[in-house]
């Protein structure tokens, strides 16, 4: 299939590959033809419907290799959804009575794009999805080959979504300094609080990586440098069904014997009570232009350092978020090679004009391709029961119930 201009737009919150994506698609499409024209439309689908562009000259082609080594998006990311009129309508994105979808086909067809790459999760390629049937209704065909990202290893039916494993490592390496704080008071509660809305494996994964650190230092009791005190007392995912009554009695004897407790919790968890007890109580739950809860606002570890401090006898609790230092940096070796396989496939779908979201099938034996936006979802639930994540809790001695 013959190109003339590819588009690139970067869409919903960061993960630590969208630098290194855009960064390969640009090498890959200039190895394969200097001559295609490749465009970024800056802040995702805020520019495609506003025509803020870049053009990728020579100079950038040249230099592609250098995003590699950040995180971030060098054109910038937003959260629009093309379906959502009124939120549109009120950020001044669109004029009322335009329809956004026809807006968007407008600039791409004004623009000549032939192929347009989403580097999103389940919304950015779903918005993706309904651009592309609204062009093919009206008569402009664009092929739209998406990739998958997000931090929570969540989208329906891919393997391993781009970001994760850096974000996991980093939120590890966050939480050593974070539990390095556990001597500053007699008996210290730390919570590290990590993103994941509906889906717990980067808190589980994050977990896994922080033990693996554990398990290979070496150990001073005697001066009070103790395994114990650095070690996970808790986690607590989506997927989970908490008991609290129990928790409390097993984490106070942990408290009473070492003092402290150190508890990796994904923002996700208890986020039904929380909600359920603040609209009880009148409140309004603040939500984005998607329908999500917006879990900042709603601060999800504080409600659980409200639940532990008194029942655990807390002198002093910390709750630390590594969702914003995890999220932003660069792509890590895993990550590096994951990418480097996914863009070279988006590559060679968007030449044979196929359009979907490259990933590894989980319903097609983990198979490379690109996967039809039908099938695409999001609030895929981790597996608590994947051995790996199986030995983290019995090494913590905390049981695993689903919820």
């Amino acid at each position: 299939m013959a190109l003339n201009r590819v588009a690139i737009l970067t869409a919903g919150g960061f993960a630590p590959c969208l630098s290194s994506a855009v960064g390969g698609l640009i090498e890959r499409y200039s190895e394969l033809d200097p001559e295609i024209e490749i465009i970024g439309y800056q802040y995702g689908y805020h520019g495609l419907l506003t025509g803020n562009k870049i053009v990728f000259d020579a100079e950038a082609r040249a230099n592609a290799g250098r995003l590699h080594n950040f995180g971030g998006s060098p054109i910038g990311n937003s959260r629009v959804k093309l379906t959502n009129v009124d939120d549109l309508v009120n950020r001044g994105l669109v004029d009322e009575g335009q329809n956004p979808l026809e807006v968007a086909a407008e600039r791409l067809r004004a623009d000549g794009v032939d192929v347009l790459h989403t580097i999103g999760g389940d919304d950015t390629n779903t918005t993706a999805a309904d651009l592309a049937a609204y062009l093919h209704e009206h008569q402009y065909e664009l092929t739209v080959v998406g990739l998958p990202k997000t931090i929570d290893n969540d989208i329906i039916p891919i393997a391993q979504s781009l970001g994760a494993l850096t974000a996991a490592e980093e939120s590890a390496e966050f939480a050593i300094n974070i539990i390095g704080e556990h001597r500053s008071s007699p008996r210290m509660l730390i919570i590290h609080e990590v993103m994941g809305r509906h889906c717990g494996y980067l808190t589980a994964k994050a977990a896994a990586d922080y033990r693996a650190w554990v398990d290979q230092q070496e150990w001073v009791p005697s001066a009070g440098l103790m395994k114990e005190r650095w070690d996970i007392h808790a986690v607590y995912l989506p997927e989970m069904d908490i008991d609290f009554a129990t928790e409390v009695e097993r984490l106070r004897g942990i408290m009473d014997e070492y003092g402290n407790v150190n508890i990796f919790l994904s923002e996700g968890a208890g986020v039904d009570e929380i909600v359920e007890e603040l609209e009880a109580s009148g409140e309004e739950v603040p939500r984005d232009p998607f329908g999500h809860v917006k879990l900042d606002m709603i601060n999800p570890g504080k409600w659980f350092a409200d639940k532990f401090s008194e029942r655990l006898g807390a002198e002093k609790v910390m709750v630390q978020k590594s969702g914003y230092y995890s999220r932003a940096s660069r792509a890590r070796s895993e990550d590096l090679h994951l990418i480097k396989g996914m863009v070279d496939y988006a590559v060679e779908s968007a030449l044979r004009g196929q359009s979907g979201v490259v990933g590894h099938d989980e319903e097609d034996g983990n198979k490379l391709k690109a996967i039809d936006f039908s099938r695409i979802a999001g609030g895929k639930a981790f597996n608590m029961f994947v051995p790996w994540f199986e030995d983290v809790m019995a090494s913590i001695g905390q049981p695993l119930k689903a919820d």
